[in-house]
C-alpha cells in the first residue's frame, strides 16, 4: 500500500513526529510513504525568517499563527534521511512537500525547489490573495459563482507558468469550505477540463485525497465526476493519499478508494522517485 499525502510535525498544522509516522506507517502495511509538509508562501514565513511571529484573527476570533510557519527545510531533510536509512528494510520513504501555491507567489517556490533532491511535490491551492478558504476570507462578499471559478482559474494560472510539480492536491478542495453546498459541475465542467488538458499535456497528474471520508463529504476529493472527466481526456498519473496529519488518518480509506478507482476503469496508481513517476498495479496492491 501506498500513502503519498502525510503530514508530520513539520507542518505548522501537526505535531505528528515524523519517525512516529514511519513507526505506525510499518504496523498498517504501508510500504511505501511520502511525507508532504506544508510551505504556504504569502500567509506564512519560513523558518528562519528573522521578522519574527505575527498573528491574526481567524474567523471565530482565535489568533492564528502566520510566522515562521513553513518547515524547517534542514532539520526536515536531515531526520527523513536519517529514517530511509534507519528503516531501509522496510519501508521505502520519499522526501516531498505540498507547495500552497498562489500565483504570486511562484518565484519562492522555484527557489525552494532548486535546494533540494525532491522526490515528489504536490501542488495545492489553499489561499488566492493571501486570503484563506478555511477562514472563508476568500469566499466573503462574493458569490458562489465568483469564489467556485476564482478558485479554479488560480489553480490554472499557477499551472500554466509552474513546472515544477508532480500532481495537483484536492483539485476541488474549495468545496469543502462551501457554506452554500456543492457548485454544480456542469458549471465547472470548462475550467476542469482546460486544467485537466494542461496536466495531462506536461506530464503531471492528480491526487486522490481520502480525507474526504473524514470530512464527511458525500464525494470522494476529487469528484468522481472529476475522476471520469479526467481519464475520458486521456488522464491517468493519479496518486493516492490519505492527507494525514495524527495517527487516526494515516492510510485511512486507501484500500476502499482503490476499489472506486478500480470500478470506474483505472489499473494503476503511481509513485515518484526524484520526480519521476513510477506505476504500481492496483490489482496487486489489493492483492487480487
Amino acid at each position: 500500500m501506498l500513502d503519498y499525502h502525510v503530514h508530520s510535525a513539520y507542518s505548522d498544522d501537526s505535531d505528528y513526529p515524523m519517525e512516529a509516522v514511519v513507526q505506525d506507517a510499518i504496523r498498517r502495511g504501508i510500504r511505501e510513504l511520502c511525507f508532504t509538509d506544508h510551505v504556504d508562501y504569502g500567509v506564512k514565513r519560513d523558518w528562519d525568517d528573522p521578522r519574527g511571529i505575527e498573528y491574526r484573527r481567524g474567523d471565530i476570533g482565535e489568533p492564528v499563527q502566520v510566522a515562521n510557519a513553513n518547515v524547517d527545510y534542514p532539520r526536515y531533510v536531515s531526520e527523513l534521511r536519517t529514517l530511509q536509512q534507519k528503516y531501509r528494510s522496510e519501508i521505502t520513504l520519499r522526501l516531498g512537500l505540498e507547495f500552497g501555491m498562489q500565483v504570486h507567489t511562484i518565484p519562492a517556490y522555484e527557489r525552494l525547489f532548486t535546494r533540494y533532491p525532491f522526490d515528489f511535490i504536490i501542488m495545492s491551492l489553499h489561499q488566492i490573495d493571501d486570503q484563506e478558504f478555511w477562514t472563508q476570507d476568500y469566499q466573503r462578499r462574493k458569490s458562489q459563482q465568483e469564489y467556485n471559478e476564482g478558485f479554479y482559474r488560480e489553480t490554472l494560472r499557477v499551472i500554466r507558468r509552474y513546472k515544477n510539480y508532480s500532481v495537483i492536491g484536492h483539485l476541488d478542495s474549495i468545496v469543502r469550505y462551501d457554506l452554500q453546498g456543492i457548485y454544480p459541475f456542469e458549471k465547472r465542467k470548462l475550467l476542469l477540463s482546460e486544467i485537466l488538458k494542461t496536466v495531462i499535456r506536461d506530464g503531471k497528474g492528480i491526487e486522490v485525497n481520502t480525507s474526504s471520508h473524514r470530512y464527511g463529504l458525500p464525494d470522494l476529493t476529487p469528484s468522481r465526476d472529476i475522476l471520469h472527466l479526467y481519464r475520458s481526456l486521456g488522464g491517468e498519473l493519479l496518486t493516492i493519499g490519505s492527507d494525514s496529519h495524527k495517527p487516526a488518518h494515516l492510510g485511512a480509506y486507501l484500500r476502499e478508494t482503490l476499489e472506486e478507482l478500480w470500478e470506474m476503469g483505472y489499473r494503476r496508481v503511481y509513485s515518484f522517485e526524484r520526480m519521476r513517476p513510477l506505476p504500481h498495479e492496483i490489482a496487486a496492491l489489493l492483492g487480487r
